[in-house]
């Protein structure tokens, strides 16, 4: 096929690289999402809103540190910070000054936030909020939704696009058991709530599953807010993707929505290793040791590089420039711009599909649904069999080798937009798109 013999003829020394890396990696990578046929690309330098791999072919990169470069790579006061902070040291065993300012800013900015916990990752986040919450409420259960994404730990992997089927593999069965995954209705949750008693915490993306892609109904927040305060419930916001994206306070600082406790990583720390958990006093205490022999359970949380120096300093430094709105409508702004022009290429060749999202994001459908109509797409506008379906594995395979020969790395069947992409960036993908569903349909990828 001329689409993928392409690909393979302009990346020898990707190519080169994942056969050293599928020697000592399973299928050569280090994230399941970075796993592509015939090979995936391998990256030496990013700057901005490019990268460019070890063939020398430069990149407008939609990919953005999987979500986390919201301010592009190698933004001027992060390095700055993170290469003072590298003189100063990297694990220094003891407190110190900059995980204090930067939990200060976590609580400045995000509306939950009385007290903050960090940890490493997104994942290790979700599954202390979960401990927090059952230590709190004295109940094991959790529930969560269809698609929603909370990192890949026993808890949160059912029901979600890295289960690795209906019965995740090697995740026991009194866990699962433990776990309710239902329809994002108000519906689903009371019948849920109608036949077990034992759910303390509901978990959710606020924007809807994987990062948006499918979204949650209108009001469904205020309304889930409304019941868990009614049953003494606590309410977790994943907001690891959404955090500093949305707004400075992510999506609960959008629609007036306080959880109980937030996860946050990604942009929280720069585009460094970093997450935590924020939330309310009383909930977040049980971190703490009790004073005087107090009878308040004590959830242990240890971890060799909790708020690190090195992600503490690139996290204040980020987090005081997210903290102007300017940067997350900018994001926005050029999103728009991006979508539109996407939906126009494919209006304009007639092909169905649609390309959507919110705020700073966008999710593509190629070859199935319609052609579309409008400009911009909210994804609570779309159908919801057409979203839940998504794209055809090779479709989509073919469309991402299509890109990246042109100059584009996607993040799967979606992307996200920084405060430093350009309009010369916006250009040349609009060209690339338009050039890689000419090559699709030249092959029969496409129909038409």
């Amino acid at each position: 096929m001329a689409i993928e013999q392409d690909y393979i003829d302009t990346h020898p020394g990707s190519a080169r690289l994942a056969a050293r890396a599928g020697a000592v990696l399973p299928n050569g990578v280090t994230h399941d999402s970075r796993y592509l046929r015939p090979f995936q690309i391998a990256v030496e330098r990013a700057a901005g809103s490019h990268k460019w791999d070890v063939d020398g072919n430069d990149y407008v990169d939609y990919v953005m540190g999987h979500g986390s470069l919201l301010l592009g790579h190698n933004h001027p006061a992060v390095i700055e910070a993170a290469s003072a902070q590298l003189a100063r040291g990297t694990h220094f065993g003891a407190s110190h000054e900059m995980e204090v300012r930067w939990a200060e800013e976590v609580v400045r900015l995000v509306p939950s936030a009385e007290m903050v916990r960090f940890t490493s990752s997104g994942t290790e986040a979700t599954l202390m909020a979960l401990r927090l919450a059952r230590t709190f409420t004295g109940k094991p259960g959790l529930l969560k939704f269809t698609r929603h994404f909370h990192g890949w730990h026993d808890y949160v992997i059912s029901g979600s696009s890295y289960a690795g089927g209906a019965v995740p593999p090697g995740v026991p069965d009194a866990t699962l058991g433990s776990v309710a995954v239902v329809p994002p209705t108000m519906d689903a949750v009371r019948a849920t709530f109608d036949t077990r008693d034992d759910i303390g915490c509901i978990i959710l993306e606020p924007a809807g599953a994987s990062s948006g892609t499918v979204p949650i109904p209108a009001n469904f927040l205020q309304d889930l807010r409304a019941f868990t305060r009614e049953r003494g419930v606590v309410l977790i916001m994943d907001e690891v993707v959404t955090g500093f994206r949305w707004s400075p306070g992510g999506v609960q600082g959008v629609e007036g929505v306080t959880p109980d406790l937030t996860t946050l990583a990604k942009i929280l720390a720069g585009g460094f290793p970093g997450g935590a958990v924020a939330g309310r006093k009383e909930i977040m205490d049980h971190l703490a040791f009790a004073a005087d022999g107090g009878s308040r359970a004590k959830v242990g949380h240890p971890g060799t590089f909790n708020a690190n120096p090195l992600s503490a300093a690139a996290g204040v430094a980020c987090l005081g420039v997210v903290t102007n709105p300017d940067v997350q409508s900018q994001a926005a702004v050029t999103a728009t711009q991006l979508r539109a022009g996407m939906n126009s290429v494919l209006c304009g060749m007639g092909i169905p599909g649609v390309v959507y999202g919110q705020a700073s994001d966008l999710h593509v459908i190629v070859g199935t649904g319609t052609v579309p109509e409008a400009a911009d797409y909210h994804p609570r506008s779309l159908s919801l069999d057409v979203l839940e379906k998504g794209n055809d594995s090779n479709t989509l395979r073919m469309l991402q080798l299509a890109m990246l020969s042109r100059g584009v790395h996607l993040f799967g069947a979606s992307g996200f937009v920084s405060a430093v992409h350009t309009e010369a960036d916006i250009a040349h993908t609009l060209e690339a798109w338009e050039a890689s569903l000419v090559a699709m349909r030249s092959e029969g990828v496409l129909a038409g």
